[in-house]
């Protein structure tokens, strides 16, 4: 990938992500439903092997605004919880500048548009 998509880190402090969680749930119909409308994500391999490494039966995204203004994914492992039937959170704990100690979750999903393939026939 270029040096424009390395926008450092996919570790995203967990309070960082309820944040941009809070935001899109929050966002007008319109980003979803409108001109804003994000039809796929680009997902780099840095953020899935990271969320992989856990112990954790599955993955959950999350839908967010990042700091850019962007809309995004942000990854959480899962556990289930036998008893209750429920895949609980899983955060592990963040190694990267700014999330060292904190529990993280993975970031770094691009929206398409604009990061997508036109020539796709998926597009």
């Amino acid at each position: 990938m270029n040096d424009d998509f390395n926008l450092g880190s996919v570790e995203v402090s967990l309070e960082e992500g309820k944040s941009w969680a809070k935001k899109y749930r929050d966002s007008p119909k319109e980003v979803e439903e409108g001109k804003g409308k994000i039809d796929a994500y680009l997902i780099p391999l840095d953020a899935l092997r990271l969320v992989l490494k856990q112990d954790i039966d599955a993955v959950r995204a999350y839908k967010g605004i990042n700091n850019a203004g962007e809309q995004t994914l942000m990854f959480v492992g899962t556990k289930l919880d036998k008893k209750t039937g429920i895949y609980v959170d899983v955060f592990n704990v963040g190694v990267s500048e700014g999330c060292e100690g904190s529990e993280v979750v993975y970031d770094t999903s691009r929206p398409c548009p604009p990061y997508g393939d036109p020539a796709s026939p998926m597009a």
